[in-house]
């Protein structure tokens, strides 16, 4: 069973902080986060299709870090299972988002991930 002291779970959360400081200076020295920045349009353009309700620019700073950090994973480097990228950005919603945060998460990425078209 995974724990908030698992060495993967404590790695996402460190890309999701430096992809929230990200949101405010777009600048990125860390190389945590140098792959995801540099698909960066591709993974807001996947956001957007799946929360066409909510522009990126309207999105809560760290809602928009776990699912940039989640999208990477579900849909550019397909390294983990699908549904463990998922329960893993609703938790990291559970730990720094809102109240509403994991339910927004969850359903996004939901959309994508039953979205089987090509990225």
């Amino acid at each position: 069973m995974k724990t908030a002291k698992d060495p993967r779970h404590q790695q996402r959360a460190k890309k999701i902080q430096l992809l929230y400081q990200y949101s405010f200076r777009e600048e990125a020295t860390d190389p945590l986060i140098k792959p995801i920045l540099k698909k960066l349009a591709k993974i807001d353009s996947l956001i957007a299709r799946a929360a066409p309700n909510w522009p990126i620019a309207k999105l809560n700073k760290v809602d928009l870090a776990i699912l940039r950090l989640a999208v990477y994973e579900l849909k550019i480097r397909s390294l983990v299972p699908p549904k463990v990228v998922i329960d893993e950005a609703v938790e990291l919603a559970k730990e720094y988002g809102a109240e509403n945060s994991p339910k927004f998460i969850n359903g996004a990425l939901g959309t994508l991930y039953k979205d089987k078209s090509k990225v």
